[in-house]
């Protein structure tokens, strides 16, 4: 996948904190960065499912395993 540069601004003492999190920990602060915004974006999506399926319909576990019984698939 091709790279390009992001730039922004920070608060000092977060880069500071990322800068001896990623040296302590041998890793390299661009990936650590990329791994963060990733799981951000994960997060955020996981987010606005849990809100669409909130109302959806639920059943009681007794009926769905004897669904699943029923169908052979325990």
């Amino acid at each position: 996948m091709p790279q390009i540069q992001l730039a922004t601004r920070i608060d000092s003492e977060v880069k500071k904190a990322v800068e001896t999190l990623c040296e302590s920990r041998g890793l390299k602060m661009n990936r650590f960065i990329e791994d963060a915004l990733i799981d951000k974006l994960e997060e955020l999506e996981d987010i606005e499912d849990l809100t669409r399926i909130r109302f959806e319909p639920t059943r009681p576990l007794a009926d769905v395993i004897k669904s699943l019984k029923l169908n052979g698939k325990i």
